[in-house]
């Protein structure tokens, strides 16, 4: 194995460690989200901060190592924002995600540490062509999508869907279903999606697998790469799909135009909420009505009776075990499956 490089997780859909490439610096007038850069790490920030590789494990990194990610955009609600487009005459940048999501930082919050800096060294090329992300999509046949689906969604980041997401995924496990795990936006971790697959879903796909290292992403272009995605998830054709929209559907990650995708298939929703106005102006926003209410907003009486009192829906701690036989009654009515 060649230790030249930390490739961090958004390079895991290429063979970029395992057939090697060349360096060509490009004038940022010519980079492009996706594109895969080589950086040096400048400061590695806080103690803390470590880089995902692409088989999903954590490394920890020292100052003069160099990175291959991606060129992409973040906008995380209670973390940092940040974009390639911002980068400056130093051509600095900062890690945006542990993915190695690349791009100039434009807002951090002061609850989170220090971000990891890195200096542009330059794209990687196998002869005349530049590698992308795209460079490693490999075609699939266009497929209609059918397959009954649980949709996770919240109302900010780190409300607990993919907590949720887990619990459900291996209730249906259980229950003897094939299940695929999805994250259909959001910015690329592979921990997500991992998680599904931690507790037993036959498959997993994000939106990672065709070539975007987050869904901020031009709304047009997105919807290809969505039907792309959707497809994905079809080929495998499961029992049952559990499909995550990373963030909340009012950041700028097309969000809704990914619940609007799978609206039809759509059996049963499950919002992670942080309070109880926040799942009072998500279903306003986007006219669904979620069968269960969980995350931060149910961890007392207190939350759950003012999300029923205001939202009129049920309100579960899916993480609280007093509550499993409840949960299964409500899925199992949802989308037929017995659990």
């Amino acid at each position: 194995m060649k230790h030249r490089f930390i490739y961090t997780s958004l390079t895991r859909i290429s063979d970029l460690q395992e057939k090697g490439f060349t360096l060509k610096a490009l004038p940022k007038k010519q980079w492009k989200t996706g594109d895969y850069v080589i950086c040096k790490i400048l400061d590695a920030g806080s103690n803390t901060l470590s880089l995902e590789l692409p088989n999903g494990r954590m490394r920890g990194v020292m100052g003069g190592e160099s990175i291959v990610g991606a060129l992409g955009e973040r906008f995380a609600t209670l973390e940092a924002t940040g974009t390639w487009k911002k980068v400056e005459d130093d051509l600095e940048m900062d890690v945006l995600t542990g993915a190695g999501l690349l791009g100039k930082m434009t807002s951090k919050s002061v609850f989170i540490p220090n971000m990891m800096k890195v200096a542009y060294v330059a794209h990687a090329f196998r002869g005349a062509e530049r590698l992308t992300m795209d460079t490693f999509v490999e075609p699939l046949n266009e497929m209609r999508f059918t397959t009954p689906t649980v949709l996770f969604v919240g109302t900010s980041m780190s409300a607990g869907k993919t907590t949720s997401g887990r619990i459900v995924t291996n209730l249906f496990k259980l229950a003897g279903l094939k299940v695929v795990g999805a994250k259909l936006t959001g910015a690329g971790r592979y921990k997500d999606i991992l998680a599904f697959k931690d507790v037993g879903a036959d498959a997993v796909v994000d939106f990672v697998d065709v070539g975007l290292p987050s869904s901020i992403y031009p709304r047009e272009k997105y919807k290809k790469k969505l039907k792309q995605l959707m497809s994905r998830i079809e080929s495998h054709k499961a029992d049952v799909a559990v499909i995550e929209i990373g963030a909340s559907p009012l950041e700028p990650y097309n969000g809704d135009i990914a619940i609007n995708t799978i609206r039809k298939q759509i059996k049963c929703i499950i919002l992670s909420a942080s309070d109880p106005y926040a799942v009072y102006g998500l279903m306003k926003a986007f006219n669904i009505t979620p069968d269960i209410v969980t995350g931060i907003s149910t961890n007392t009486l207190a939350g759950r009776k003012m999300v029923e009192e205001l939202c009129a829906v049920k309100a579960l701690n899916l993480i609280d075990p007093t509550t499993t036989n409840e949960l299964k009654r409500i899925v199992s009515s949802k989308t037929g499956f017995s659990l």
